[in-house]
């Protein structure tokens, strides 16, 4: 069975903003004052905002239908690990879900496939939803070997995961190309969905046809529709343009 098999398994459509280490306590009230008097589709929609205002965006979408959801979680349950927070502490504030692997925490911190892959492990364990973040660099990209490392990069939680089918039915997988983050550049819908068709293969090959697959590198509202309408995209991770009402929410829109 492959991606492209006329047997569809319905898959929830999430559009996940990561306001990165932007933002303040007024800006943010500004933000979610704007945006959640906006109509925002059905996709299902996550917040996630540095940890430092967690609790602020908890308090004023409580009610709203809006997830909350964390940009990372320490790969510990507790202990003597300064600066980290832990997956129970995040779901404890409120959240629902945690990004992990993100590419900056990767070529920043030098996280590699193993730490995401427990940090993975950590946030099910939580009650969390990972959003598990795979793509390539740029030199990877040039090099041809896109498919080669993203289904290494999915393949560690997928191993990591593999005695709690439960536990992997609730991840998000987000497919985000680095020479697409930050840049303006953008993959074509038709280069992203070749992708997300690999990574929907893999997921298949897995049991896990159910699990959403995210598209992550400069979605803008002008180029949403495009991406989010090639079959196997169902949804964003979205960072600068999350960051803007009414951009973000015609996002949301084009999703669901």
């Amino acid at each position: 069975m492959t991606a492209s098999d006329p047997v569809q398994v319905p898959r929830e459509h999430i559009v996940a903003g990561n306001w990165k280490m932007v933002g303040s306590r007024s800006a943010n009230a500004t933000l979610l004052a704007g945006f959640g008097g906006m109509d925002r589709g059905s996709a299902t929609v996550v917040l996630c905002p540095p940890a430092t205002y967690l609790g602020d965006v908890a308090r004023a979408i409580d009610g709203s239908g809006i997830a909350l959801g964390a940009q990372d979680c320490s790969a510990h349950d507790s202990g003597a690990y300064t600066g980290e927070i832990a997956a129970r502490m995040l779901a404890d504030v409120g959240c629902a879900f945690t990004i992990v692997g993100h590419s900056e925490r990767r070529a920043m911190h030098g996280e590699g496939d193993a730490l995401v892959a427990t940090k993975a492990v950590r946030a099910i364990a939580a009650g969390l939803r990972p959003i598990v973040c795979v793509g390539e660099t740029p030199e990877e990209h040039d090099a041809g070997q896109a498919f080669d490392v993203v289904e290494r990069q999915l393949a560690a939680v997928l191993d990591a995961l593999a005695g709690d089918a439960a536990g992997a039915r609730t991840i998000v997988v987000a497919y985000e190309p680095v020479w697409a983050i930050g840049t303006g550049k953008t993959a074509t819908p038709e280069q992203a969905q070749e992708v997300h068709a690999r990574i929907r293969a893999q997921l298949v090959a897995a049991e896990l046809a159910s699990v959403p697959v995210l598209y992550g590198g400069s979605v803008k509202p002008d180029n949403a529709s495009a991406l989010f309408a090639q079959p196997d995209i169902d949804g964003g991770l979205v960072g600068g343009a999350s960051l803007k009402a009414a951009d973000f929410a015609a996002i949301c829109r084009a999703a669901g």
